[in-house]
This record gives structure tokens, C-alpha cells and sequence, in this order.
């Protein structure tokens, strides 16, 4: 039987930086990927021929700039394309509005609606980036115990306190941001419909929730946090799709020397008088490690690969709290010809083509989009978002082609009769109906399509739900509280098994701090 100092369940990107970093640390690592290539969400597959699709997700900012330096992932083929400007809406009027990184733009921009709203916006960015500047140093913190608090924890408690302190008068602000709901927040900041539902949007992509309900606002600031080759808040396309992240780290672990392992399917998680000691494969296998970490979900980790009986009682029920509801379609497109949209005409590659398109009139929109689908049903009009790496990044269609991600809202995993060929294909039409009308000759372009519905994702990538954070990001089951309290420290009841994927601090996105840390607490404990 075969022995590792560390096993890695699940071959995406937070696994891949947590063997990576154990590896750089002089540890014998094995991942274990089920798919026939690594990366998670995060890949780029040849859906149709000749096309490089990211077939989940699509866009780069959040991953974190450390592990880009400290795994060279520049000399293993990573690049980062800026997208500028970075967003287009356009409106059923015929006007548009368009936002970037360069603040005159925006004003301008935003002039257009609201000369109030123009002078807001840069006032509003800086409240996102003070909130954000509060939360940012957490992602790559191992969060304190609130439960049982050593000395450590303490100290934790008060340089947070301390940070909390430094925002003043904005405290209720940032709570609020926090732990509320966007609409009220841009209601309050702004006039112009046009604008708050751009930012709307934002708020929900990827939850099964409205801008009205608590915790969306949450997400806003998000679009502040990041980077792109050292500028703030760019959001950037890989080249070559969002495989090309995937790659690079697969490729720096591997001289690294973690042996990589694909079409391998864990079926047990072996645990031995409360420990970890292996796993056990689908085909038989059996092979032993000093430690396991798990970069998939909580589900699959602790219902799935072991008998929950193994755990306590108080971390099952909150394993039972995390929410995996999803309503999210994804839609890839080949396309003969760019999008010719009537409020910004052109047939060739422009700004109107390079950031993400937002295709959603005003904020009720979005709310009767959603009071739909919490019934049950897919959206008569859904909130559609579309990107067009191609039109930044020609590497990734043929010649003369083009290549569009659709990220629709909402579709819920639930749905009524199910997500039968039939409904899958039927809510697409609905979705290309809402790009029709934005751009008159969309549909005669479209070559092919891969419409992944919520079971979809959930069976492709093995995301309960199809919920792509591997769990919801509610207040309830973030930072000490994910994925539940006493247990946010990539530890788990069953010692020498650690979480290194989105179900712990700081959640999804293309990140890798969770793997990051991980790593960092697998070390200290000396596995």
C-alpha cells in the first residue's frame, strides 16, 4: 500500500495550491482528481472544435497575487488579459453606460443618468474600498476560534477589534455591507436605475437571492478587491481560458514533485480511532497518508466519503446549516459574428464587447426575475450576463469566430418536471430572446451551445447543488463561522483531515487563499 505524507481530495485550484505549497515544504503529495483533467470550475475544455471554453468560470481578479510570485506561475504560460472598459449595459432606450478603471471615464459615463449619481460614484468606490481594506487582510488569516478562544484567538479578537475601530463613524456602514441587502444600499447612494442595476447584478451573481434580501451586499465589494497585474479592482480573461491558471499551477506543483492523478475517484475517506489514515479509491485502492485534505465540498466530504455517525453531533448540525441552493445557468455560445448591439453598433471587436455585458433594465427586473424561481420555476425573463473573451483574447476561437459565456439568472436546481433536455433548451431560448433584443441578429449568429443547468454543474464538477461557492455565502458560514464555528481553522473533528477548498474561510471564487491557508495550518501542525 502506497504512503504520502499528504493526499489531496479534488484536483482544482485550491487543492492544486495546497499540494503545491505542502510540496515546496518537502512533503510527499498525491492529488487525487476525478475528472480527466485538473482544475475544478476552472478550466478550459474544447467544447466545440477549435474553441477553448472556460466552461465554469470565466472571469480572474480574486486570485491572490502571493501564490503567483511565490509558485512562478508567470513561467509556466499564466497571463492575465485586462478587460478595458470593464462592463457595458445596454438599455431598451438605446442608451448605454459603460464603466471601467479610469474615474473621468466613469464620471462621464455616469453623467449621462445622473449628474448626482457622477459625483457619488467615486465616493461610493471609496466606502467599498474602506470595508474592503477590513476584510481583505482576513482572507489570509486562519480565523479565531470563538468557541473555545485560546491566547492566540484573544489577540486575533482584538486586531480585529482594532481594524474594526480604524473605519470610526463608517462602523455601521461597513456592517451593513456586511450583512445587508444591496438594493437599499444603492437606493440610498443613487438615482439612476441604469446604474444600480449594473451594480445590482453584481450583488446576486452566483446566490439564489435578490438584491433585497440580506447578504447580497456582501458581494459588491468584491469588485474592489482584486487585482490585475497590480492594478485594483481590474478584472482580467486568462489567455488561453481560465484552464490556463489551472495548468500552470498543475505544472508548478508537478517540478515540485506532488504526483498528480486524474480519472481517480475517491470512494472512502479511511478513518481509523478518530483519524485519518487514507483513502480508499472507486476501483479498490487503497493508499495511506500522514494527512488528507479535502478541496471538495463539506457533503461530499463528510457524507459521502464517511459515515457522519464518526462525527460530533454539534458539527453535524451545522454541516446541516449550509445552504447549497443554486439557480445559476451557465450557457457557452460559438458564434460566427460579435453581438451588433443597437445602443453601441459595430459588428467588429470593440469596448462594447471586451468587459461583461450586462443585460437587465432596472433593479424589479432582477426581483421579478428571482420571485419566480423561488417557486420553483426558471425566470420568464432572466438576468443575463455575457462576456466575449474573443474579443480581448483571439487565442480562444477559430479565425473569424467568437466565443461568449452566459452566466443566467435564475434557474433553480428544483425546478418544476426538471431539468429535462427540453426545459434546459427552452430556458436557453429565453435567454437568447433577452440578448435579441439587444442586439437584433444574435441568434442567426449562434454556431453551437452547452447549456449547463444546476444539476449539470453539480455533476460535472461535483458542486452540490451546482452551488459554485461550495456552499452559500451568508453571514452564517463565513470566516469563523465556515464551515461552522470552532472548526473555520482547515481542521476537522476527525484529526490529520483538513478542508482546503471553498467550504472554508474566505469561501469561493477563484481565489486559492483557502488553499493557501491550508497548507500554512497543515504545516504547523507539523503533518
Amino acid at each position: 500500500m502506497k504512503s504520502y505524507d499528504a493526499i489531496v481530495i479534488g484536483g482544482g485550484h485550491n487543492g492544486l495550491v495546497t499540494a503545491a505549497y505542502l510540496a515546496r515544504a518537502k512533503r510527499s503529495v498525491l492529488v487525487l482528481e476525478r475528472r480527466y483533467l485538473v482544475g475544478g470550475a476552472c478550466v478550459t475544455e474544447e467544447t466545440f472544435p477549435g474553441y477553448k471554453v472556460s466552461t465554469a468560470a470565466y472571469v480572474n481578479s480574486l486570485f491572490r497575487p502571493e501564490i503567483v510570485r511565490d509558485l512562478k506561475l508567470h513561467a509556466y504560460g499564466f497571463e492575465l488579459l485586462e478587460r478595458n472598459p470593464s462592463s457595458f449595459s445596454p438599455f431598451p432606450d438605446g442608451r448605454s453606460l459603460m464603466l471601467g478603471a479610469d474615474a473621468t471615464f466613469n464620471e462621464r459615463e455616469i453623467a449621462k443618468f445622473s449628474a448626482r449619481d457622477a459625483e457619488r460614484y467615486p465616493q461610493y468606490v471609496a466606502m467599498l474600498e474602506r470595508v474592503a481594506a477590513l476584510v481583505e487582510p482576513t482572507l489570509l488569516q486562519t480565523p479565531p476560534n470563538p468557541v473555545k478562544p485560546g491566547l492566540g484567538d484573544m489577540l486575533e479578537f482584538g486586531r480585529l477589534g482594532k481594524s474594526a475601530k480604524a473605519l470610526g463613524s463608517a462602523m455601521g456602514e461597513a456592517v451593513e455591507i456586511l450583512t445587508g441587502a444591496a438594493r437599499p444600499i444603492l437606493d440610498r447612494w443613487f438615482d439612476s436605475e441604469e446604474l444600480k442595476a449594473t451594480l445590482a447584478t453584481d450583488a446576486i451573481i452566483g446566490a439564489f437571492a435578490s438584491p433585497s434580501m440580506p447578504g447580497t451586499a456582501y458581494v459588491l465589494f468584491h469588485h474592489v478587491m482584486g487585482e490585475t497585474n497590480g492594478a485594483r479592482g481590474v478584472w482580467s480573461y486568462v489567455k488561453g481560458g481560465m484552464g490556463g491558471l489551472t495548468q500552470a499551477l498543475a505544472a508548478a506543483a508537478r517540478d515540485l514533485g506532488v504526483e498528480i492523478r486524474t480519472d481517480c475517484e475517491v470512494a472512502r475517506i479511511a478513518v481509523r480511532d478518530g483519524r485519518a489514515t487514507g483513502v480508499v479509491l472507486a476501483n479498490g485502492e487503497e493508499l495511506q497518508a500522514g494527512c488528507i485534505a479535502s478541496s471538495v465540498d463539506c457533503r461530499l466530504t463528510f457524507e459521502q466519503f464517511m459515515d457522519p455517525s464518526q462525527l460530533p453531533p454539534d458539527f453535524v448540525a451545522e454541516l446541516n446549516r449550509i445552504d447549497y441552493s443554486s439557480a445559476s445557468v451557465k450557457i457557452n455560445v460559438a458564434l460566427d459574428a460579435l453581438p451588433d448591439f443597437t445602443a453601441y453598433p459595430g459588428a467588429q471587436a470593440g469596448p462594447q464587447h471586451r468587459g461583461t455585458i450586462h443585460l437587465c433594465p432596472d433593479q424589479d427586473y432582477i426581483e421579478r426575475a428571482y420571485d419566480e424561481a423561488k417557486y420553483g420555476r426558471a425566470s420568464t425573463r432572466p438576468v443575463v450576463e455575457c462576456t466575449i473573451p474573443s474579443a480581448v483574447d483571439p487565442t480562444v476561437a477559430p479565425p473569424g469566430k467568437h466565443l461568449m459565456s452566459m452566466f443566467c439568472q435564475y434557474g433553480p436546481y428544483a425546478l418544476d418536471g426538471g431539468w429535462t433536455e427540453t426545459a434546459k433548451n427552452d430556458f436557453a431560448e429565453r435567454c437568447f430572446a433577452v440578448v435579441e433584443e439587444y442586439a437584433p441578429g444574435f441568434r442567426a449568429s449562434v454556431l453551437d451551445r452547452q447549456i449547463l443547468s444546476p444539476p449539470d454543474i453539480e455533476r460535472t464538477f461535483n458542486l452540490t447543488g451546482g452551488n459554485i461557492f461550495q456552499g452559500a455565502m451568508s453571514l452564517n458560514k463565513l470566516f469563523m463561522f465556515r464551515p461552522a464555528a470552532g472548526y473555520a481553522n482547515y481542521r476537522t473533528p476527525i484529526k490529520h483531515l483538513y478542508l482546503c477548498g471553498a467550504a472554508a474561510h474566505p469561501g469561493g471564487g477563484v481565489m486559492g487563499a483557502p488553499g493557501w491557508n491550508a497548507a500554512r495550518e497543515i504545516l504547523k501542525a507539523g503533518r
